[in-house]
């Protein structure tokens, strides 16, 4: 059984009938609590109350967090999930919990990850109160701001791409194992959480993902509702842009890809964040 103190929250909006990641929650086996986290001018309301019950939907005040958040432009925009990710640090005290998970509500599986005959392997995790009770412990013992699972698009190039072997990235996104009391101090109307773990990085905040175990999402422009139309209308260039704002000295506009390029952040780690050293260098 999952832990008492703990919760995942689903951060939704206009999307009551397309909240995939409930059902890939109850696919992996996951016994503990599940909030909706939805804003007070989300018309959606009474659907979602309706699917998942009125204890389980929590709504927060949008005007309110837009008042408290940093959005770095002066676009006004509301569509986007910043407000959410800081909403929920308050909501977590709120509902008396010491930890919980923040998800997108678009995860059509929790995988793990691992080699087989020389191959990046995938299978879906079948016990996931396992898998994030090893992360809440990650999250404990590292000490870290917030520890993360990858995304399915991290292993391009499989066993070759030498992200796997890396086994922790200095990077979380989309997926954030939180203490209640810690608030991350999300920033940013676009590219929030990248805009989270390069400036907070920077200043000492350990950061992690593992890259033993992911999740897998519906393509970001396929799902209507949620920030689909904040991405439509302004592409990856603006988005990219807000993390080279809040930190010019160590990213960069690049174009990724090999066969179709597209505009993307790029972050110069070694001018990122502190080097962390084994401990076989401490001096005695």
């Amino acid at each position: 059984m999952m832990r008492d103190d703990f919760a995942v929250m689903i951060l939704t909006h206009g999307r009551a009938d397309r909240v995939y990641t409930v059902n890939s929650l109850r696919k992996g086996g996951y016994t503990g609590k599940v909030y909706f986290v939805i804003d007070n001018e989300d018309d959606q309301h009474d659907e979602y109350v309706r699917r998942y019950g009125q204890d389980r939907v929590v709504v927060f005040d949008k005007e309110a967090q837009m008042r408290k958040c940093d959005t770095m432009d002066t676009f006004g925009k509301k569509g986007v999930i910043l407000f959410a990710r800081n909403a929920c640090f308050e909501i977590a005290k709120d509902l008396g919990l010491t930890y919980f998970l923040e998800l997108d509500d678009d995860y059509t599986s929790f995988d793990m990850r691992f080699p087989k005959d020389g191959k990046l392997s995938a299978k879906p995790c079948r016990d996931l109160d396992k898998l994030f009770t090893a992360m809440i412990e990650f999250l404990i013992q590292s000490d870290a701001l917030t520890v993360a699972l990858s995304q399915g698009g991290d292993y391009i190039g499989g066993l070759n791409g030498r992200y796997y072997e890396k086994m922790l990235t200095r990077k979380a996104m989309n997926t954030f194992f939180c203490r209640a009391d810690r608030p991350i101090g999300f920033i940013g109307t676009i590219n929030e959480d990248v805009n989270a773990y390069t400036t907070h990085g920077s200043r000492g905040e350990k950061i992690f993902s593992v890259t033993q175990a992911a999740i897998v999402q519906k393509e970001t422009q396929s799902n209507a509702g949620g920030m689909t139309g904040v991405y439509l209308d302004n592409g990856t260039y603006l988005k990219s842009f807000y993390t080279v704002m809040t930190m010019p000295s160590c990213v960069t506009i690049a174009m990724m890809g090999s066969s179709h390029k597209r505009i993307h952040h790029n972050v110069s780690w070694v001018n990122c964040v502190p080097m962390i050293l084994n401990q076989r260098y401490k001096k005695t």
